[in-house]
């Protein structure tokens, strides 16, 4: 079962016709028992992908702010191991990166084969707030879904498997949220006027996020728009999309394995056969 909203390439995305308080009817004891199945299948598979070294993954966090991008980071991070996997978080571009072109600083923190890089923010930045903004116009966005599109093409010809993750919440859940944060002195630190000013431009936000998830959710890079006011089963969809995104891997990878590790086996035997060799020569 699906528990995202998966974006065809081309098709329109109406935000507001998404309800960001979905759960699928399930209740937190039965998420809990979900994501203690579905946890250990994602260690297990990310571990393949590791092992193997034949794909990489990326995985891409968007959303508004307490959208809750640092909670799947944290969960994911229960389930991966930490020698596989990085978080790459991307704020205001600094002058050096402003002076090359805008997917410069995010090809440098793609993952390699074998590794998985989890998105904090990402490219996407550049066709939503600058939009919004005013710093480009809807002729530049368009040339910039281009180069996206064909920046993802060129990852997954190399091996990446991306998943795209919108972390859809409701205005209201967003407010308590921010209202939360002022009287908890361990998030508090996170707040700025910025975070208010933000809200009122949302309307036009929502248009920068429709169009971007339009333009550039393809087979090879999906975009999956996930119900995100209860913090619980948002965690279990993005967790139950990998998932299922990687089980069709693990043949493969499974495959790889087994010839090396009989390779390996052949080459112990045979270290083994001259080593006895060599000591009863003596």
């Amino acid at each position: 079962m699906d528990l995202t909203t998966l974006v065809r390439q081309g098709e329109p995305v109406r935000l507001a016709e998404i309800d960001p308080g979905f759960h699928a009817g399930l209740g937190k004891g039965e998420v809990a028992d979900r994501l203690a199945v579905l946890g250990p299948r994602l260690a297990e598979l990310t571990d393949l992908l590791f092992a193997a070294g034949m794909h990489s993954l990326l995985v891409v966090l968007q959303g508004r702010d307490t959208s809750g991008k640092d909670g799947v980071i944290r969960r994911l991070l229960t389930h991966i191991n930490a020698q596989s996997c990085r978080v790459a978080p991307f704020k205001q571009p600094t002058p050096e990166e402003l002076a090359h072109d805008f997917l410069w600083r995010v090809h440098a923190q793609t993952p390699a084969r074998g590794s998985i890089v989890l998105f904090n923010r990402s490219h996407y930045e550049d066709v939503l707030v600058v939009r919004v903004h005013g710093m480009v116009d809807a002729a530049e966005c368009i040339e910039r879904y281009r180069e996206i599109n064909a920046f993802e093409r060129a990852l997954h010809r190399n091996g990446a498997i991306i998943q795209k993750f919108m972390l859809h919440i409701s205005d209201e859940e967003q407010e308590e949220r921010l209202l939360e944060r002022e009287s908890d002195v361990t998030k508090s630190w996170k707040l700025t006027v910025g975070d208010w000013e933000e809200r009122k431009l949302w309307p036009k936000y929502e248009k920068a996020y429709q169009d971007a998830l339009s333009h550039c959710s393809d087979d090879h890079a999906p975009w999956r728009i996930v119900a995100a006011d209860h913090k619980w089963f948002r965690d279990l969809a993005i967790v139950s999309a990998l998932v299922d995104e990687l089980e069709p891997y693990r043949a493969a990878w499974m495959a790889k394995l087994e010839t090396q590790g009989r390779e390996q086996v052949r080459l112990l035997n045979e270290y083994r056969a001259n080593a006895g060799a060599t000591e009863a020569a003596k």
